[in-house]
């Protein structure tokens, strides 16, 4: 693999990155509820999924679970019931409206890295993205030590990527403090995780 190769492939990636999905809701929704340090913890859970995906991919394993229905079907509806319940809770927070300070306990531990990480994990569609992506950026001639550095690279975008959100979001975090766009913005991300994991279900 080439220089130019890993160039084009960064490029894609970032691309792909960018698009909006169930990870960027996750994180404005884990943002708005537990400020910077949710949103980070978030994307960082959301890396360590993509990391482990592609390296599933890299090494072969994707391939037996796509190809294995029983183990893929119970992946999708994983997802899809994840993402839906991850929306379930950012509508009720939308409707309860109660952000004051004893009302929004902060998570213990590892919760929001554990959402990030479980929405990136249980996507079926990021395996078979990585399970297709790979390739197209490899030869015959191939190292595992190249499909790993792919796999790896996926991962360490996706985390700068969901930062970057972060931080632009942190910088206008003083608008979204009020109580009526704090209602907006988790009824917009609470549906948009449901839309997700509705049309996770529904896909073919």
């Amino acid at each position: 693999m080439t220089w130019g190769t890993y160039g084009a492939y960064v490029l894609f990636v970032v691309l792909v990155l960018i698009v909006p999905g169930p990870d960027t809701a996750l994180v404005l929704k884990n943002f708005l509820a537990g400020g910077k340090r949710g949103g980070a913890l978030t994307a960082l859970g959301i890396g360590s999924g993509n990391l482990v995906q592609g390296v599933a991919a890299a090494l072969g394993l994707s391939a037996v679970i796509v190809r294995s229905e029983p183990v893929f079907l119970t992946l999708k509806w994983a997802g899809a019931a994840y993402l839906a319940y991850l929306g379930v809770k950012a509508l009720i927070a939308a409707w309860r409206g109660d952000y004051s300070p004893l009302a929004q306990a902060k998570p213990r531990g590892g919760r929001r890295w554990r959402e990030g990480f479980l929405c990136n994990l249980t996507n079926p569609k990021v395996l078979v993205f990585s399970l297709s992506m790979l390739p197209q950026f490899l030869t015959p001639d191939s190292s595992i030590a190249e499909s790993l550095l792919l796999a790896a690279t996926v991962g360490v975008l996706a985390t700068l990527w969901q930062f970057v959100l972060v931080a632009g979001v942190h910088r206008v975090r003083g608008r979204l403090k009020r109580r009526r766009v704090r209602r907006v913005l988790d009824g917009a991300t609470g549906t948009a995780l449901v839309g997700f994991g509705a049309a996770l279900a529904l896909e073919g």
